[in-house]
């Protein structure tokens, strides 16, 4: 399943990967101090997440819950890949690159990539 998230449905999977299942209800107090969502925005998204398939609906209960369908893992790796597709012409070494020159990595996350790699070498 290919996993599309805009950002204002990324910001629903953090709080249902957090813990999950959730309510409408729980969703929206959790965000609406940082988005200023209210429950209709909330509302709207879910509907939408929900046609796509990034969340399923339980109906059992007296109150609608909702759990991801998808792991942070797979939609991080797959937006990690749409970037390097889209922006680094699929060259993971260009994104380091332009972490690096950008002062976005420092030292010691460079030391963490570099003892990823020695251990993956390892193996």
């Amino acid at each position: 399943m290919s996993i599309q998230l805009t950002d204002a449905e990324w910001k629903i999977m953090e709080v249902l990967w957090d813990s999950a299942p959730r309510t409408m209800a729980e969703i929206t107090k959790t965000l609406e101090p940082d988005t200023g969502w209210t429950r209709h925005t909330v509302i709207t998204l879910l509907k939408r997440m929900q046609e796509k398939g990034s969340v399923e609906v339980d109906e059992s209960g007296s109150v609608k819950r909702y759990n991801p369908r998808v792991t942070r893992e797979q939609a991080s790796h797959e937006q990690t890949q749409k970037l390097l597709s889209r922006v680094f012409s699929g060259k993971a070494s260009l994104l380091l690159h332009n972490l690096i020159d950008s002062g976005e990595m420092t030292v010691d996350e460079m030391q963490e990539v570099l003892d990823m790699l020695r251990r993956d070498r390892e193996t």
